[in-house]
């Protein structure tokens, strides 16, 4: 297979002293849509065996750490990816929120900073770099100090022990814990053993939030572990249901465990801690789960970029040391996984906020249980409509709705479901005036 050079894939045959990897990671850096860089390919899109591999991977980490400014910490990742059953390098560069970047060497000028155009890692003019700095986002939780001094890392030593890893005396400086003048910085403080940071996940009866039936605070301690909390309270809210057909029994979670875990770290590694001061929050309700998170979209972003995993990490220091630990894979990896299981409408853009309304896949209530206690074949079609009815809460296609109800038989289906909840106005089409149209979709009429 041979690959081809893009404005966000750059390739170099092998790494040596005389290559100016720091250069490509800078323009990359500097570039809204950040990019890859593949270590072990040639100018002709093909793979080159390397045996030291292994070496070259820790060289490039530790030139991209020691020769960038400011720090790229939590914007790379190293990895080894298989090319014709050939291991390269692969470099990936997300965008950052501190540009101008530049080669520590050379500072901010035209020797020390560069952005990709087209294919190529250029160097950036004088009127660029100052525009770019006036610009700059200075306000990131490096540079806030803590609201506490006596900070204690049990928990964090724990996490990085359970890796492998060991911090050594220099660890707060070397993950970006300190502010310039050295005190402990608010990344410190949301990772200390304890903080103010209230997490929590509430469970409503309902639809609605009229009735709270739980109501469970899983922070006050270091981010690794309260997302570790969430993650642990989530499954176990993720009642499995079960329905017995004819030929076998049908098991259903309310939610994908993997897409779902991916979605409760990233709303909490991305959450804006500075501006709102709002840490994320987690819903459960009878038929879905919402999860709202502070922030908006990086500036210059758009929502197709958002949803290609162009990543811009907002709190970079938070998503290295997830990193790190491994509760973070990848950068860039993320979006892939969730949208693989859920379509991009579960995303709600609001001003300060991003919310992800996630339906279940079943649900669980007295109205269906009751249904369920007869072998009333009126009763059990009428269970199955309150399934797709509250399915369709959002707008659904006709094969994502027969999937949902475990259904092969289009007309079956359509006669049975879909015209009666048309007729009685408890369903709609999204598309009233061309019920035939391909890009039809139904959704549940509002009262």
């Amino acid at each position: 297979m041979n690959m081809i050079e893009t404005n966000r894939i750059e390739f170099k045959r092998q790494l040596t002293r005389d290559l100016d990897i720091e250069k490509e990671v800078v323009a990359f850096l500097n570039y809204r849509e950040g990019g890859i860089i593949y270590v072990g390919i040639d100018d002709n899109g093909k793979p080159v065996e390397n045996p030291n591999i292994d070496d070259d991977m820790l060289a490039l980490k530790s030139r991209i750490r020691m020769g960038i400014s400011p720090s790229p910490m939590g914007l790379f990742d190293v990895t080894v990816e298989h090319i014709d059953d050939v291991p390269v390098i692969k470099v990936f560069v997300a965008s950052g929120s501190e540009k101008p970047y530049y080669k520590t060497k050379y500072g901010l000028s035209e020797k020390g900073c560069f952005i990709r155009v087209g294919t190529a890692a250029e160097p950036m003019t004088q009127e660029q770099i100052e525009d770019l700095y006036s610009h700059r986002v200075r306000n990131s939780l490096r540079n806030i100090r803590s609201p506490r001094k006596n900070l204690t890392f049990r928990q964090l030593h724990i996490y990085y022990e359970a890796k492998g890893l060991k911090l050594n005396e220099h660890f707060m400086e070397n993950l970006d814990l300190l502010t310039d003048t050295g005190e402990p910085n608010y990344v410190a403080y949301l990772l200390a053993d304890e903080n103010s940071t209230s997490i929590k996940v509430a469970k409503y009866a309902g639809t609605d939030r009229d009735i709270l039936v739980a109501n469970n605070e899983l922070g006050y301690c270091s981010l690794l572990k309260a997302t570790d909390n969430v993650l642990d309270k989530l499954h176990v809210e993720n009642n499995v249901s079960s329905e017995i057909t004819y030929k076998r029994r049908v098991d259903s979670p309310m939610w994908d465990e993997r897409a779902m875990r991916e979605i409760v770290i990233n709303a909490i590694v991305h959450n804006d801690y500075y501006t709102n001061e709002v840490p994320p929050k987690f819903e459960i309700f009878s038929d879905r789960i919402e999860i709202t998170s502070a922030g908006r979209l990086p500036i210059g972003m758009t929502k197709e970029e958002f949803f290609s995993g162009i990543s811009s990490p907002r709190n970079k220091e938070l998503m290295r040391v997830f990193r790190d630990v491994d509760m973070v894979e990848s950068l860039g990896s993320g979006m892939k996984r969730i949208l693989q299981v859920y379509p991009k409408r579960i995303f709600i853009f609001m001003d300060n906020f991003i919310r992800l309304t996630i339906p279940f896949y079943s649900q669980k209530g007295p109205k269906i249980a009751q249904a369920n206690s007869t072998s009333s074949h009126k009763n059990s079609t009428s269970s199955k409509k309150e399934f797709l009815l509250a399915y369709c809460a959002i707008p659904r296609t006709l094969g994502e709705m027969m999937h949902y109800m475990n259904m092969r038989s289009r007309h079956s289906f359509i006669s049975t479901y879909i015209n009666p909840l048309l007729e009685e106005g408890l369903l709609q089409y999204t598309i009233p005036d061309q019920p035939t149209h391909p890009k039809q979709q139904y959704v549940t009429k509002q009262k």
